[in-house]
């Protein structure tokens, strides 16, 4: 707010609308921008705050420090990542390893730049895990075809199936990526979203750690958004990438591409450095922070795991634990006349099971259809994201429409679990209003 107006850093009034160290950064800011956020900076990101990104992954990481040269300052993650996609791939016979389910910016980004998109499936029954066995399939068979197989890409915490990746997996992804010589794409934007079992260690972190070769000649990229986490701010568009062991000429050329768009935007930068560098102990604003940010966070882990349990206990549906991201990613196991209902209509199966979630409860959730999945299996994704004052009520109004699904579809064995008709929420004008518990 400071920078945006910062002739109120002067304003006898403004030390009591804000506290000192937000003045004082923002005082910081102000010079280091230059013109203020208003005016184009370099076209890879401010210097200071790529400094502030720097800081940031050696709190982060254990002391392992990258150089300034190796950040870039994007428009939120996705800009980078696009970047990337269309720097590796050069026509259809180069492939991009993705896990399946994938996050449809993936899929898109590959066709967009005509290259081919290589899955390779995460194991449910481990709670979405790595399989070293399905990512060498994937690979052996790609190349078969004739595919110059280029990245992987590895999503922690996974979107949409909110697992997170122990040190031990990542480690066998680098050693992977390293021995078939791909670049890996680590797109760690929900690394604050953690909410149990797993902590969250980056790649760059255990590839640092691995020593020689890895941590000297492993071509690693590291996505960071301001978009996720306790922040949520994916309007600010604000987020970066880091490269590892990146070629310098590959450096310099993508410096050149992004200088076509001028700068990156402004204010995103800012709310990037206050993102990654919060305030400090002792600082006058810290105390607040903390006590929000946390609060949060807790409030998320608290509704992954209703939604978790919730799932679990509805006939035919299973969901492995949310451990991270935003998304739970159930397993539905649909009645043959539902999936005979859907083929009619020239449906997915799952679609049309989220088509009647809508109809039925009003809550948008997203098929599994959308992100890949194994074959003969059907599932939806949802958030966590709906308040937590209405969770419990938004969840037994899923098992409602759950259970009716699965008695018009024959998916009971007997009706003694078949509810009647719940009230539904109405707007107030007669019509329903949709409950979002799914983010695109």
């Amino acid at each position: 707010s400071l920078c945006a107006a910062p002739f109120l850093m002067d304003d006898p009034r403004a030390a009591a609308l804000f506290p000192r160290d937000a003045i004082a950064r923002a005082r910081r800011y102000h010079q280091a921008l230059r013109g203020g956020l208003g005016a184009y900076q370099d076209s890879k990101g401010n210097a200071a705050i790529c400094d502030e990104v720097c800081d940031f992954i050696q709190r982060r990481d254990g002391g392992f420090r990258p150089d300034p040269s190796d950040i870039f300052l994007t428009n939120g993650a996705s800009d980078g990542v696009k970047l990337l996609l269309q720097t590796i791939i050069r026509d259809g016979r180069d492939g991009v390893l993705v896990p399946i389910p994938q996050y449809p910016l993936y899929s898109a980004a590959v066709a967009l730049y005509g290259g081919t998109l290589v899955g390779y499936h995460l194991d449910e029954q481990a709670g979405w895990a790595l399989s070293m066995d399905s990512l060498q399939a994937a690979l052996d068979g790609a190349r078969a075809e004739g595919v110059r197989v280029r990245a992987i890409v590895c999503i922690n915490p996974g979107n949409p199936t909110g697992q997170c990746l122990g040190l031990e997996q990542l480690q066998a992804l680098i050693r992977f990526a390293h021995e078939n010589s791909l670049v890996l794409m680590a797109d760690e934007v929900y690394q604050e979203n953690i909410y149990g079992r797993v902590p969250f260690v980056s790649c760059y972190e255990a590839m640092c750690s691995m020593g020689a070769p890895y941590a000297d000649d492993q071509e690693l990229v590291s996505f960071h958004s301001i978009s996720k986490g306790a922040a949520g701010e994916c309007g600010l568009r604000g987020g970066y990438f880091h490269l590892s062991n990146v070629d310098a000429g590959v450096r310099a050329n993508l410096y050149k591409i992004v200088s076509i768009n001028l700068s990156p935007c402004v204010p995103g930068m800012v709310a990037l450095g206050c993102y990654i560098n919060p305030p400090r102990p002792g600082d006058a604003s810290y105390e607040a922070h903390q006590k929000e940010r946390s609060a949060i966070i807790r409030s998320m882990k608290r509704r992954a795991r209703l939604m978790s349990d919730a799932f679990n206990a509805l006939p035919g549906v299973s969901c492995q634990l949310v451990d991270g991201a935003m998304y739970a990613f159930p397993r539905v196991a649909l009645p043959p006349r539902a999936v005979d209902e859907a083929r009619q209509r020239g449906l997915a199966p799952d679609t049309l099971y989220c088509l009647e979630l809508l109809e039925y409860a009003g809550i948008a959730a997203t098929p599994g259809s959308s992100f890949e999945q194994e074959d003969g299996t059907y599932h939806f994704r949802t958030s966590i994201l709906p308040p937590e004052a209405g969770f419990v009520g938004l969840l037994e109004l899923f098992r409602a429409f759950h259970l009716d699904f699965m008695q018009t579809y024959g998916g009971l064995q007997n009706n003694r679990d078949a509810p009647a008709k719940a009230q539904l929420p109405n707007s107030g004008a007669g019509q329903l209003a949709p409950v979002a518990l799914s983010k695109l």
